[in-house]
């Protein structure tokens, strides 16, 4: 049977399409980042090709095609349904991170060097609650949380033994702070300064995402209007002075861990970055001169295939309308980057050692779902701080699914997967919804301000734990498969001392000292109103 003209000239269009895409892309990708390997096969000899599209495994139809080329493409290609990259992983692989912080400076600077030794190829800080919330170590307020949930800063001395012996020009570092992160960047470009790293070669993250802490985490100092101009002058800086750096990680992860489904999620995470972008529309700037500093912070739960179509969604929905709404010119631009995390919420306290099964497969979610960076949680993180045991356990899981499973040797490998193209297309309609209803209420700021994301979320957390103690959902260890015995697991206990000790710290420091440094980042207006009146 003959096939119609125009199908032959589509599948023409394709296949010209993806020499090119090899001749240029992929050639370029390449001179950055060499391909680990010459060559790309199975365990049994079988040769992998880098990219695989509909004309390889069938005769499509026209309508096929031009389905094809408008939704999926081909990696580094708007719309980046199939990754931002055109070699992925097989030119480089995702920064493994690990969360580290806990104690004093010294305790993580420990912690930090012994996960660097094991492999661990990008620096994650988690920071107590007291710096969370802006309050020294010896507040009254701080009480009890010195130390506990992360590592207790409270001055630039802090930082500098925090990083010490690790050079800040050859690691890049994720800070997980949000209402005083303006203090955690000007430390760490200070600690940089001193190691004789200028700020244009530092590289990293500070996730400063105050917009998704009114929606989810409730940690914030001003109200979302000042701090969301806080967090534009911090684009601004850093747009300006630190072209390695991201300026803020738009965080889906706690929206995620408050309650919200996979869609709810995106649809609010998105938004978030478009509010910023279009703050920082307002203050003058040129999107292609910001959008590549901004980067993304997903939630990687149980259901294995919603996650990634959750990743490839997203892509698309963000180059869609950085393009189109945001008139991005640049493909960076238009380019969603990713850093995930294996949902936390999802360990259990009943049969611990289950939760490295549930990270093992959230873990590999996120890298078929094409991650650029991943964190995988500790056996042990529903108790307490995770040991050195199980945070290289925890390394291992990544380590394993880079090195063993194969994974890495085809760029998106799911794509053209039946169910993976309809979950993908159904959690982009599904999105879109949601932003269509934010952009009716006036914006995310709005939004937020009148508690829609807040109520949404909440209502899908009760419906999730009303499905687990009716047992319609089920939760090995928990209401299913249960163990009379549980077996006692070590954990990680933080000493007293430590609060002690930054008493001790936070002597010789004075207002004046953290006047300085900050007065050297904020813009003179935010800085009179904001950190003057903070201190009045």
């Amino acid at each position: 049977m003959r096939r119609p003209k125009d199908q032959d000239g589509a599948l023409e269009r394709l296949r010209a399409a993806k020499e090119r895409w090899r001749k240029e892309d992929v050639q370029r990708a390449a001179a950055k980042n060499p391909l680990r390997r010459e060559e790309f096969q199975t365990d049994s000899g079988v040769p992998i090709p880098d990219v695989l599209t509909p004309d390889d495994v069938g005769s499509p139809s026209q309508e096929e095609i031009d389905k094809y080329e408008r939704d999926v493409g081909l990696p580094g290609r708007f719309p980046y349904t199939r990754g931002p990259h055109p070699t992925m992983y097989r030119g480089r692989l995702w920064t493994m991170r690990q969360f580290a912080g806990f104690g004093s400076p010294e305790d993580t600077n420990r912690r930090f060097k012994y996960l660097l030794e094991h492999g661990m190829t990008g620096l994650s800080t988690a920071f107590d609650m007291p710096a969370l919330m802006g309050y020294d170590a010896d507040h009254p307020m701080s009480r009890g949380e010195v130390g506990r949930e992360g590592v207790a800063v409270s001055t630039l001395k802090d930082f500098e033994v925090l990083y010490s012996g690790i050079p800040l020009d050859r690691v890049t570092t994720s800070m997980t702070i949000n209402a005083s992160a303006i203090f955690a960047l000007c430390c760490y470009i200070a600690v940089g300064e001193k190691q004789g790293v200028s700020q244009d070669k530092l590289g990293g993250t500070i996730q400063n995402d105050v917009l998704k802490e009114y929606i989810a985490q409730k940690e914030w100092v001003v109200g979302p209007r000042p701090a969301t101009r806080i967090v534009v002058d911090m684009i601004q800086y850093t747009a300006k002075h630190m072209p390695k750096w991201h300026p803020v990680s738009i965080s889906g992860y706690h929206i995620r861990e408050a309650g919200a489904t996979a869609v709810q999620e995106m649809a609010f995470t998105l938004a978030d970055g478009f509010g910023y972008v279009e703050e920082c529309i307002k203050r003058g700037m040129d999107v292609d001169d910001f959008a590549a500093r901004l980067s993304f912070f997903w939630d990687v739960h149980n259901d294995f295939f919603e996650e990634i179509a959750k990743f490839r969604a997203a892509r698309r929905i963000y180059a869609r309308t950085m393009r189109d709404r945001f008139g991005a010119k640049k493909p960076i631009s238009m380019s969603l980057r990713t850093h995930a995390q294996t949902a936390g919420v999802s360990l259990t306290a009943q049969q611990p050692y289950n939760n490295v099964v549930r990270t093992a497969l959230q873990g590999l979610a996120a890298v078929l779902g094409g991650t650029q960076s991943l964190h995988t949680n500790s056996l042990d993180e529903t108790y307490a701080l995770p040991t050195e045991d199980a945070v290289r356990l925890a390394l291992r899981t990544q380590q394993i699914i880079a090195y063993e499973s194969g994974v890495d040797r085809v760029v998106d490998p799911l794509a053209g997967s039946y169910y993976v193209e309809y979950l993908t297309d159904e959690m982009e309609k599904r999105a879109l919804q949601i932003l269509d209803k934010i952009a009716q209420l006036g914006g995310i700021i709005r939004a937020i301000e009148e508690g829609y994301p807040q109520r949404e979320i909440a209502e899908s957390a009760y419906q999730f734990q009303r499905e687990v103690e009716t047992g319609e959902r089920k939760i090995v260890g928990v209401n299913s498969f249960k163990s009379e015995r549980e077996e006692p697991i070590s954990i990680l206990k933080i000493d007293e001392k430590v609060a002690h000790d930054q008493f001790e710290r936070l002597q010789a420091v004075t207002l004046a000292d953290v006047h300085r440094v900050a007065q050297k980042f904020f813009a003179p207006d935010t800085f009179n109103q904001v950190v003057v009146g903070a201190a009045k």
